[in-house]
């Protein structure tokens, strides 16, 4: 069996776990507005930390989140070009359970909320680790973004690995360039 065809099975067996309930509770996961209130509880938190000298922090996360999501498409969407489950006929055909007809752009690999999500998680993890002991859990809310993703079917379960590790290592990359910068301006 292709490395492919055992993606697209995974991927159905995850889509088809579907409940009226999770449909609701999957598809605003995978909404950024509905993180707001969480992202401003990590920006004072990083105010709490680093008091005056968050700007640049902010600043780097704005960097990073551009990266994540400008590399996810450029650099893999668009060259790749693997249709989404959702826009595979053969997918469908196959049963792939659509939450309110979404699905999204053509291409899916890789995923940008699972490169945009694990990068900022990635990021955050080795700025606030010292002071906050809890900081790794962000890393399980960034797993459930990816998961919704697979489970709304609008992407492959190896959509949302391969973006998770390109966050990562995006988020441990700029990382260390701010490390490196903040050294000089402080």
């Amino acid at each position: 069996m292709s490395i492919i065809r055992f993606d697209e099975q995974l991927t159905i067996a995850i889509n088809s776990l579907h409940s009226p309930f999770f449909d609701v509770l999957m598809f605003n996961i995978s909404k950024t507005f509905i993180w707001v209130p969480f992202y401003a509880l990590l920006i004072f938190l990083l105010f709490r930390q680093y008091g005056k000298h968050t700007w640049l922090k902010l600043l780097f996360i704005v960097v990073l989140i551009f990266l994540a999501d400008q590399t996810s498409v450029h650099v893999f969407k668009n060259v790749f070009m693997r249709l989404r489950p959702c826009h595979n006929p053969e997918m469908l055909a196959q049963g792939l359970h659509l939450v309110n007809g979404k699905c999204g752009g053509t291409y899916g690999f890789i995923s940008s909320h699972a490169t945009n999500t694990f990068a900022l998680t990635t990021f955050l993890f080795f700025e606030m680790r010292q002071k906050y002991s809890w900081i790794g859990w962000l890393f399980l809310w960034a797993g459930i973004i990816a998961y919704s993703r697979v489970y709304l079917g609008v992407h492959y379960l190896g959509d949302v690995v391969f973006g998770a590790l390109w966050g990562m290592g995006i988020g441990y990359l700029v990382f260390r360039i701010e490390s490196l910068v903040s050294r000089k301006v402080s």
